[in-house]
């Protein structure tokens, strides 16, 4: 490895911060556990499932592959935000995902998020997790006492974002936030030394004012609102209202905390 992939790969910290699919694709061999943040929606739809014994597998994208997934794994499959209805009232959105009847099983692709941790299983991720603004101190806390986030065990924190009409990545301040929660809390837990990147999502979100408010003026959040689904941001607004832990397990997320 030369001195350019070592720098990208912010080599000899602990603690790892990136953007994106990309991001997480350079580092998910070089850390012993990558934790994706996707806040709106994902990461924090996950939070919310997990917490109802949900095995919530995640996938790349809703079209017919993940019709035969879903019966593959003997799961329901989340439908688009939009699309909910009676008949199929688990989707995208994690206020539907609390109203809904409990599912012991579901497959819920996302864009972003979903896409990030199904890429990574595929990398040969040796673990993944799904942090938000709901339980990104409970992941912190859960990282600390498996040992990651030290020079032998580095972790990486991915920011999901989202994406601009030309499908490039729109750095999004929600889950810069997010994952700034996550390594704020890491910080002082005997983790080997934050990167700069690292360092500087914690700072965001240590010394954000109002994260719930930030997160309803956010781009995302107001896109959101606007679309008539305001009760998401204040589900994802939520900071350290969740002890669950979804872990990657068996190509499932399943609540360790």
């Amino acid at each position: 490895m030369g001195a350019m992939d070592e720098a990208l790969l912010q080599t000899g910290h602990g603690v790892r911060f990136e953007w994106g699919a990309e991001g997480a694709r350079r580092l998910v061999t070089e850390v012993a556990c990558l934790v994706v943040v996707d806040v709106l929606s994902f990461t924090t739809s996950v939070s919310v499932a997990v917490e109802r014994g949900t095995r919530v597998f995640p996938f790349r994208w809703r079209d017919e592959s993940a019709v035969t997934f879903a019966h593959q794994v003997d799961a329901k499959l989340a439908v688009g935000r939009r699309a909910a209805s009676s008949r199929s009232p688990w989707s995208l959105s994690p206020a539907a995902l609390r109203a809904a009847p409990e599912a012991e099983r579901l497959v819920l692709p996302s864009p972003n998020g979903s896409a990030i941790v199904t890429r990574a299983a595929a990398d040969g991720a040796t673990a993944v997790v799904a942090a938000s603004l709901r339980n990104g101190r409970a992941v912190a806390e859960w990282l600390a006492a498996h040992g990651y986030g030290t020079a032998g065990k580095p972790v990486g924190v991915i920011a999901a974002g989202e994406r601009w009409p030309d499908d490039s990545l729109r750095p999004a301040l929600e889950d810069l936030l997010g994952a700034g929660l996550v390594v704020d809390a890491l910080r002082g837990r005997r983790c080997a030394p934050l990167s700069p990147e690292a360092r500087v999502a914690a700072d965001a979100y240590a010394h954000c004012p109002d994260v719930a408010s930030d997160l309803h003026e956010s781009t995302s959040g107001r896109e959101l609102a606007e679309e008539g689904f305001r009760e998401d941001v204040e589900i994802a607004a939520e900071v350290d209202s969740s002890d669950s832990v979804p872990v990657l397990t068996n190509s499932a997320f399943v609540d360790r905390g």
